[in-house]
């Protein structure tokens, strides 16, 4: 009877259970994409150091300075690095003459962005990366920060695809080790996918979040996934608009035409596929392909012949469209 009693009483408990509670236990069989009242207090970021200056690299060291935080930007490649920081000062001049800041702001932002290497790391509150997505030079990457970069800096990957979880093993600091997935442009569009992998501490992910809002962008937390939600979904669409063109549906401008207007989409597929580059959309394919071992993910025969050509999109001056 008095068994009874106690399981009667424990099951009205459990009727009553507050949603903050309920989150607390549910989170301990599973992660955790919401901000939860039980999270450490997140910590400011200060100093950020961007490695890689190619298209993504260079637009998040652009917001991250604009933001008001000092940021390093650094390439292997001093070539590279040279056309990241004129890239940047091409879109502040604009910013400039179109009105839309004051040359004083412009001034602040230039203040607050400087050339470095990857020695860097060892001031940086976090480090991001935007080099080529591929797993290996990643993870060599993350291997080297982590002997230069301080027990308590955080590591996170700007990686469209490949597994947060794998990279934050290779960092030696998987718990401090986060994806933050910014889109392109990244001084335009407001979506950062900030992903968590299996041992992404409950810290690093508040703290991710509160640096996320800090330059004004949208945080969306996701759980470790190939492609994670965005490209998941945005690349197999994009695959079958190749192969459509490439069985002789319709030519590129009307798959195109199609999309934005039957769909509302503001660009087409194709057109896309180029702004994103076609070696980055084939890199993509394939990291969902082997990942995944599912044939709807396997590349267009057509994206690899013109990658293989060099038709890299906007970036090499022709793709599906010359530029």
């Amino acid at each position: 009877m008095l068994d009874l009693a106690s399981r009667l009483c424990a099951a009205a408990e459990e009727r009553t259970i507050q949603p903050a509670q309920r989150e607390e236990l549910v989170g301990a069989t599973n992660l955790d994409t919401g901000r939860t009242a039980e999270n450490p207090e997140p910590m400011a970021i200060a100093r950020v150091l961007v490695v890689g200056a190619g298209t993504m690299g260079s637009g998040i060291a652009q917001v991250v300075a604009q933001a008001g935080i000092e940021t390093t930007l650094t390439d292997a490649d001093a070539a590279g690095l040279e056309r990241g920081l004129a890239k940047i000062t091409s879109r502040w001049d604009h910013l400039t003459t179109s009105g839309r800041s004051s040359a004083q702001d412009v001034a602040g932002f230039r203040a607050r962005l400087s050339p470095g290497t990857i020695a860097d790391a060892s001031s940086a509150d976090l480090v991001i990366e935007a080099i080529v997505e591929k797993l290996e030079p990643k993870s060599a990457l993350f291997e080297e920060l982590a002997a230069i970069a301080p027990s308590q800096t955080f590591l996170a990957s700007n990686t469209s695809s490949i597994s947060i979880s794998t990279l934050g093993r290779a960092s030696g600091r998987p718990d401090r080790f986060v994806g933050l997935h910014f889109f392109n442009p990244v001084p335009v569009l407001p979506l950062v996918e900030i992903v968590r992998g299996i041992e992404t501490s409950d810290h690093t992910l508040a703290t991710a979040e509160r640096f996320v809002d800090a330059i004004g962008k949208t945080p969306i937390v996701v759980n470790d996934s190939p492609g994670f939600v965005a490209n998941r979904i945005l690349l197999p669409m994009i695959n079958e608009a190749i192969f459509a063109l490439e069985d002789g549906v319709a030519p590129a401008t009307s798959i195109d035409e199609v999309m934005k207007l039957g769909l509302s989409h503001p660009m087409g597929p194709l057109a896309l596929a180029d702004l994103i580059g076609l070696d980055i959309c084939l890199d993509i394919l394939e990291t969902l392909h082997h990942d995944f071992g599912d044939d709807k993910y396997r590349p267009a025969p057509m994206l690899r012949r013109m990658v293989g050509a060099g038709k890299h999109g906007r970036k090499s001056g022709q793709g599906f469209y010359e530029y």
